[in-house]
This record gives C-alpha cells, sequence and structure tokens, in this order.
C-alpha cells in the first residue's frame, strides 16, 4: 500500500512539474521585445534608498549618473546611515547637478519603505525608475531602455537584476536560484500574471504609486517594497517585461552562506503576503518539486524498480534542461546549464531549510 501511494505520488508531482514548466515557466522562450514608439525622453527621477553604502556608492553612482538620456535626475535616500554615505553623494552633487541627497531626519521613521516613500514624494517627475547603490546598470543605456516600456496603457516595467560571476559553488547557486526566480516572475508575467519584480531593476509612475496608497496596505512588513507592491497594483494590461541586456543592473552577490541566508529569509517572508491566487501557484511550483524528489528518494529507499524511477526523473529532467536553457541564453548566463541537474536537486533542501523564515517572519531590517 505505501509503494503504490509512493509511485502515485511520484507520478503526479512529476507530470504536475512537467506541466508548470511546459505552460508556465516557459514564457521567456516566447519573449518578443515590446514594440517602441517614439515618444521623446519624458523626465525620469532614478531613486536609490541606502543605509552605510558610502563604498558602494562611489563604485557604482558615477555609472547611473552618466546614463545617456536627456531629462533625469537621481536622488539618493539615506537612512540613518553611520558611515560617510552622505558625503559620497555631496562630493558627486560638485559635477552632478542632477545628483539630490534627502535624509531621513525623523528618528522614528526608518527602513527601505519610509525611505523610499520620502524619494518618490520629493521626485520631480511621473516616471520613476528604482535601483540600489550596490547595484550597477550593464549599459548607459539602461535608463532609456527601461523608460521605453512605460507606454500606453503600462504603468510598471519589470527588469533582470543578475548578479556577476565569481568562481565558487556559492556564487553559482545564487546565480542559479535568481535565474530560477527570474524565469517565474517573468514568464507569469509574460503570460498575463505579473505577482513580483526586484527593487533594483524596476520603473513605475508616480501616480499609480499614491493610486495605490504608496506602501499602506502592506506597511506592517518590514520588506516587499517592491514585489508586495507589484503585486498589489500590477495586472496584464498595465504591465512588461524586458530582458534586453542594456536593461540589466548587476549586484554583487553575497560571499558567505549565513549572509546568503540572512538576506534570503528576509526576502521570503513577503511571499505569505501575495494575492490568494499567486500563493496558490507558487505553492504548487513548490510543492510538486518537492514531492518530486522525496518520493523517488523514498522510492529508492524501498527497494522500488530503479529504471522506472530513473527513467521518470529523466523526462522532467529533459523538460527542465530545454526550457532553462533556452532561457539562460537570453538571461545571459548559458554557463549555468551544467549546474542544473545538480542544483534543481538541491533546490529541495533549500526549500526546507528556509521553510521556518517562510512561516514564522523575520524581524530584520533591510540593512
Amino acid at each position: 500500500m505505501l509503494i503504490t501511494c509512493l509511485w502515485s505520488l511520484f507520478f503526479l508531482s512529476t507530470l504536475v512539474q512537467i506541466a508548470y514548466w511546459v505552460f508556465g515557466l516557459s514564457g521567456l522562450l516566447r519573449y518578443r521585445p515590446p514594440e517602441m514608439t517614439d515618444s521623446g525622453q519624458p523626465g525620469v527621477s532614478i531613486i536609490i534608498c541606502a543605509r552605510n553604502e558610502a563604498e558602494n556608492l562611489k563604485k557604482n553612482l558615477g555609472r547611473i549618473l552618466n546614463q545617456n538620456y536627456r531629462s533625469f535626475e537621481v536622488l539618493v535616500v539615506d537612512d540613518h546611515s553611520s558611515d560617510k554615505t552622505s558625503q559620497v553623494v555631496l562630493d558627486f552633487q560638485k559635477t552632478h547637478p542632477i545628483l539630490h541627497l534627502l535624509s531621513m531626519n525623523d528618528a522614528n521613521q526608518h527602513g527601505k519603505k519610509a525611505a523610499l516613500s520620502k524619494g518618490i514624494e520629493c521626485s520631480q517627475f511621473e516616471n520613476l525608475l528604482l535601483t540600489d547603490a550596490d547595484c550597477a546598470p550593464a549599459s548607459l543605456n539602461w535608463l532609456s531602455s527601461m523608460q521605453c516600456l512605460l507606454q500606453g496603457d503600462v504603468q510598471i516595467g519589470i527588469g533582470y537584476g543578475p548578479y556577476t560571476t565569481h568562481e565558487g559553488f556559492l556564487n553559482a547557486f545564487i546565480r542559479f536560484e535568481t535565474s530560477y526566480t527570474a524565469i517565474q516572475y517573468l514568464s507569469f508575467a509574460i503570460y498575463g500574471l505579473p505577482y513580483m519584480a526586484v527593487g533594483r531593476n524596476l520603473i513605475y509612475r508616480k501616480s499609480l504609486f499614491f493610486q495605490q496608497g504608496g506602501f499602506r496596505s502592506h506597511a506592517h512588513v518590514l520588506s516587499g517594497d517592491d514585489d508586495l507592491f507589484v503585486n498589489g497594483a500590477a495586472n496584464a494590461r498595465n504591465t512588461a517585461v524586458t530582458i534586453h541586456p542594456d536593461t540589466f543592473v548587476f549586484s554583487e552577490p553575497k560571499r558567505t552562506w549565513r549572509g546568503y541566508y540572512n538576506q534570503k529569509s528576509r526576502h521570503l517572508t513577503t511571499g505569505r503576503h501575495y494575492r490568494l491566487r499567486h500563493r496558490i501557484a507558487l505553492g504548487g511550483l513548490s510543492a510538486s518539486h518537492a514531492l518530486h524528489y522525496v518520493s523517488a528518494v523514498a522510492l529508492l529507499t524501498c527497494g522500488a524498480f530503479a529504471p522506472v524511477v530513473f527513467f521518470t526523473w529523466l523526462a522532467r529532467m529533459g523538460v527542465v534542461l530545454f526550457v532553462y536553457g533556452k532561457s539562460l541564453r537570453k538571461l545571459q548566463d548559458p554557463g549555468l546549464l551544467i549546474w542544473v541537474p545538480l542544483f534543481d536537486a538541491v533546490y529541495v533542501l533549500y526549500y526546507f531549510l528556509l521553510a521556518p523564515a517562510l512561516i514564522a517572519g523575520n524581524g530584520k531590517q533591510w540593512k
């Protein structure tokens, strides 16, 4: 009886997984760049929230200030930094009058949502482009390419934020997890079900922010200034995505497992606050993935016929590799493909390790 249940669970979870990869995660294979019309160069406000980011601003701010665009401003919101963040901005300001420094002077206001809200309230333009202090645009055409997404009914533009490549197992896994997450949210958005974005590469209209009441609906959640806002405001009509290499924004990944765990546990707490249909879709994806491997291991442990388990696993893996391979080419990281079979299995441990943070929440600040 147990073996029969395990076989049923294994085949069902495998079929669900194949369905997800064929019909849900294949959006990037169908991606076509949005048609661009000549809308001139409307003003754009780039907003960067920073807390103790002096070194990152020294390294990255110049590339943002020198974008090939006619009319834009850059606002850096200093959230109670104890280093020389403000001084670095003031030094850049001497040669770049489009740069503005905002400081969080209220001792009762902390966190990225408060800082970002202040930046938006003080911004001059309708189009808001968000990134982080530790991020560097891949191109000086980043601003113009992201701005072009906001045409017609489109009020939200979602870009991709990869991590830079270094040697080592941790770096490869972080890039795998980042690309896997991107395949999910970009594919779902392409299919008309946008549910999140990353705040290091996101553009939307200021009027939409105020129509949504800012971050009021999830002000009690420390994180979520990006994905929870998009989850509440985005729909099939008002959202567009881009994966043009000029629009990529690169970040430096964590260098230790502890740092990476703390980062991800903080980010994952926001998923509990997604809309119900998004939680169901993402929960089904994660559950079927975990059950596929758990039931396979259980079958092998119970002495089930190993070739059937192997070829069933291979059938799913063939679909995964096909979709992943084509998606990674579009995301400009095809070298990751060799890691996919290993990390696809390791990812099940990732679910279990981060489950406590997902269930209980995480009270850590954004920095």
